[in-house]
């Protein structure tokens, strides 16, 4: 969904990170038609995964989540999603990031 709605955002740059590797985000991304956000992997290190507290060692995934960043870098909004099969709740990340 959120490929879809970064055409109408303005000023915003969606980005996607997860434990993927590269390649195989490549080819999910060429697969769904994401072409509007930037896929960046967090398998090798792990940074983002332990800084955000996002990480679930049990499965090796990133939990769900968003993160909504001002143009100082500072967090303006943050949803963790507590099933990893479930969906953030899109309505309310995008008010957010229209302001």
């Amino acid at each position: 969904r959120f490929n879809a709605e970064a055409t109408k955002l303005t000023d915003v740059t969606v980005i996607t990170i997860s434990m993927d590797l590269p390649f195989a985000q490549k080819r999910w991304c060429g697969a769904a038609g994401v072409d509007k956000v930037i896929a960046v992997s967090d398998h090798k290190d792990r940074d983002f995964a332990h800084k955000s507290g996002t990480y679930l060692p049990n499965v090796g995934l990133l939990a769900r989540s968003v993160f909504l960043l001002d143009s100082d870098n500072k967090v303006q909004y943050v949803e963790y999603v507590p099933e990893v099969t479930s969906h953030p709740d899109y309505e309310k990340a995008l008010k957010a990031a229209k302001g």
